[in-house]
């Protein structure tokens, strides 16, 4: 298996415009695929905006020539009812065959979620729902008619428009406990976690489960500048929100909120969530430690401003390196 490297198109930091440039420039920069997140909201006011991912796909795919693009969806019947999230990735991937490899599907977030006035259960039901969801939206790509009765409601659903090899459906999960849950029914693992330790006992839980032998998706938020002290006032700046905490997430359901939860962290704090450093080579380094997992997908997320000097810099000076190590990885071709 082929490790990708992605670039990751942050649609609650930039226009849907711009994110059409900048995976245009990751193309053609080296990167081999791009992700992105389905948000409603950004997590907070600094970022500044939230396109709707499912239009803007069918446009990157159309702006690009060969990058394979993946996306995080919630499909537990808030935003979406998971016969329209079936529709959705059937579309993309009919219409552009084998560059919609795998969508992963999460349990949400109130502050994308919540926002349709459908109530807003606790995370075991959140888990359940997300479970149903999954069965119903792989029955439907393989062409089924599925009618299902249980958090989720279908009757007598069907698509007609369907893609030669469905994606596959990936189960995202941040702790232990959630990677054992997707394992029942996930074709992968998408997971984050700043902290080696953290993120091997993640993927050991996950395969302990049911998981052995699935490919393993890997975002990683970085923070990069041309020089240390602006790299680290960025990163604090725009992502510091992962710091509210699990818990907030859950709860916290507007940019003011998280604004609020987060507003006395120390910029400091930020290199607990972000690795932070100006200098290519150390980049390198701490990803080459993640690579070594045995990843399909290593996800580089650049939570700083500066995307055209992140795509023109780690094109040039850390996408070799981190091939070279693919490729001794993966030994000489039979």
């Amino acid at each position: 298996m082929t490790t990708r490297i992605s670039f990751h198109a942050s649609h609650e930091q930039f226009s849907p415009r711009d994110l059409l440039q900048l995976v245009q420039s990751a193309e053609a920069a080296g990167f081999d695929a791009a992700f992105s997140s389905d948000h409603l909201q950004p997590w907070g006011g600094a970022q500044g905006h939230s396109g709707f991912v499912w239009s803007w796909l069918g446009a990157a795919l159309q702006a690009t020539r060969r990058l394979r693009f993946s996306a995080i969806t919630i499909p537990g019947g808030w935003r979406y009812h998971p016969v329209v999230t079936a529709h959705a990735i059937a579309t993309l991937a009919q219409m552009f065959p084998g560059r919609v490899p795998w969508v992963a599907l999460g349990s949400g977030e109130a502050i994308n979620e919540r926002s349709v006035g459908t109530g807003w259960p606790g995370k075991d039901e959140r888990d359940a729902r997300l479970a149903e969801a999954a069965t119903v939206i792989r029955r439907l790509l393989a062409g089924e008619t599925v009618t299902h009765h249980g958090h989720l409601h279908v009757e007598n659903a069907r698509l007609w428009s369907l893609p030669e090899t469905p994606p596959l459906l990936v189960g995202a999960a941040l702790s232990e406990e959630g990677a054992r849950r997707v394992a029942r029914w996930a074709d992968g693992l998408l997971t984050t976690n700043p902290d080696l330790a953290q993120l091997k006992a993640i993927i050991a839980a996950y395969r302990s489960a049911g998981g052995e032998g699935k490919p393993l998706h890997l975002k990683v938020e970085l923070g990069w500048a041309r020089d240390d002290e602006t790299a680290l006032r960025e990163a604090h700046g725009q992502w510091r929100f992962l710091l509210a905490g699990r818990r907030a997430s859950e709860e916290l359901d507007s940019p003011e909120d998280f604004d609020a939860a987060t507003v006395a962290v120390p910029p400091a704090q930020i290199r607990k969530a972000v690795h932070v450093a100006a200098d290519p080579a150390r980049h390198v380094a701490w990803l080459r430690e993640r690579l070594a997992l045995g990843l399909a997908t290593l996800d580089l997320h650049q939570v700083g401003r500066d995307q055209a000097g992140f795509v023109e810099t780690f094109g040039r000076e850390v996408l070799p390196a981190l091939r070279q190590d693919i490729a001794v990885a993966e030994g000489p071709a039979p």
